[in-house]
């Protein structure tokens, strides 16, 4: 069940009228239908793997309270350890498994050891990196004496599985969520209005935006050997925009819908693309992600307290553990990698916490550099998702040779029956938009709001994408 399908238009306002009308009588009623509405939005991608998610949700639900009530140390790391293995041992079977042994083999094969790997034949459960990261950071917190055990099993279920955030994020902290879960909601209707405002931007992003990009990005990346460079540079700028409208227009979905239901979600996009340095651009991509590897990997690793042999070797881990979360594709390590060595040059000149306020534009010589600066930093985050997109390393090689070599920049009639320069106009458009709210989390609130709403559903009817390509793209991490 999409977001962005029939289905769920159904089901949403359903949840609501029961959730404010029927189950308004205290938190534990309200918490209920929550916990139920989200197992049911859960198995209607597979039952089956419905049992995981209950699983690791009273694995960690009950390690947590043995780590707190536990005397001795010893008995406290065995159930910490307990619960970290079990969780990257699902992890590890499910996700990335068949990447080992298909790697060993080629390994093997490359000795001349021909091998045929036994594989796993399973579908990757949806959205187990994100709630597998929730129960993770809670466990550790505990284990660490940041916060203590949560002894209502409700309430914790509903921290690790609330629909909005199950399959796709933000990830969540315990700290931010299980506080609101504890407590009764009542309906605000200002938030609500936030709410509906932030859902219908995130729609457009996808609907309109995402998607309408898929058809061009998929037409030159599956037939990139006769494309020409201008049609390869548009390729990778195309599904630049086509993740970021697919994943960000999830997140404010995600945080819209949850403010319907008194419940505010981490922040998970900043406006990246205005970014005028790499080291910014990842304070503002995926948020939630980026903070969880710095709190639960790069600060235990020493973070930036030693020296500047430390530092680079955790920017590093950092990026292609980053990467390799992705997927288990030796592309999504390239990506990682990749960026790591864009990060590296401001953590040598120590400028990687430059840039921290809201990027503005005026008429004068230093705008020219701070415009330079994004586009700069726009193009080579387009050249890294070159990888991301590519089925393998020699596709993506394969794809930047051409680019550089076709050296041909007319327009092209593609696969899709369209041309490039009816997608370039809306993309034009779209940054338009984004730069005049970028201080704002939508474009459609103070004046005129009801009339900039209507615009965007004439946009979502006459520009959507609703036939192909509904899948969000972060429902396969």
């Amino acid at each position: 069940m999409f977001f962005n399908s029939f289905a769920f238009a159904i089901f949403l306002p359903i949840v609501f009228i029961l959730y404010w009308f029927v189950f308004n009588k205290n938190k534990s009623t309200q918490n209920a239908l929550l916990i139920i509405a989200s197992y049911y939005f859960y198995s209607c991608w597979d039952w089956r793997f419905l049992f995981l998610l209950v699983f690791s949700t009273f694995l960690d639900y009950y390690t947590g309270i043995q780590i707190e009530k536990a005397k001795k140390e010893s008995i406290r790391k065995f159930w910490f350890w307990l619960s970290i293995s079990v969780n990257l041992g699902f992890l590890g079977v499910f996700k990335y498994y068949n990447f080992f042994a298909d790697s060993f083999s080629d390994l093997l094969n490359g000795f001349g050891l021909q091998t045929s790997p036994l594989l796993l034949h399973v579908i990757l459960p949806v959205g187990i990196s994100f709630y597998t990261f929730h129960g993770l950071s809670y466990v550790i917190d505990i284990y660490l004496k940041r916060i203590k055990a949560e002894y209502n099993f409700v309430d914790y279920s509903l921290f690790v599985s609330y629909f909005p955030l199950l399959v796709a994020g933000p990830i969540e902290r315990a700290t931010h969520l299980l506080p609101q879960v504890k407590i009764k909601r009542e309906f605000n209707y200002e938030k609500a209005e936030e709410g509906i405002f932030q859902f219908i931007w995130g729609l457009v992003k996808k609907v309109v935006i995402a998607d309408t990009c898929a058809t061009y990005a998929n037409a030159i990346f599956d037939n990139y050997s006769s494309m020409n460079s201008l049609s390869l540079v548009l390729g990778a700028v195309y599904f630049a925009f086509q993740i970021y409208g697919d994943f960000s227009g999830y997140s404010d979905m995600a945080l819209g819908m949850s403010k319907l239901f008194g419940i505010d979600l981490l922040r998970n996009f900043n406006y990246p693309y205005f970014s005028r340095d790499i080291a910014e651009f990842w304070r503002r991509w995926h948020i939630s992600l980026s903070s969880w590897f710095r709190d639960y990997l790069y600060i235990p690793l020493g973070g930036s307290s030693g020296g500047m042999a430390m530092k680079i070797r955790n920017t590093f881990i950092i990026f292609l553990v980053s990467g390799f979360w992705h997927g288990a594709n030796w592309t999504f390590i390239a990506w990682g990698f990749i960026n790591a060595l864009y990060f590296l040059p401001l953590l040598l000149l120590k400028k990687n916490r430059s840039n921290i306020e809201m990027v503005s534009l005026n008429w004068d010589l230093k705008s020219v550099n701070v415009f330079f600066n994004i586009v700069i930093t726009f193009a080579i985050t387009c050249f890294a998702w070159i990888f991301f997109r590519a089925k393998s390393i020699g596709e993506a090689f394969s794809y930047i040779k051409r680019m550089f070599t076709n050296r041909e920049f007319n327009f092209q009639f593609l696969a899709n029956d369209r041309s490039n320069y009816e997608l370039v106009i809306m993309i034009f458009a779209f940054i338009l938009i984004e730069w005049n709210c970028r201080a704002r989390l939508e474009p459609f609130s103070g004046k005129w709001n009801l009339v900039k709403l209507a615009l965007a559903m004439v946009a979502i009817a006459a520009f959507g994408t609703f036939s192909d390509y509904k899948e969000f793209i972060y429902f396969q991490f």
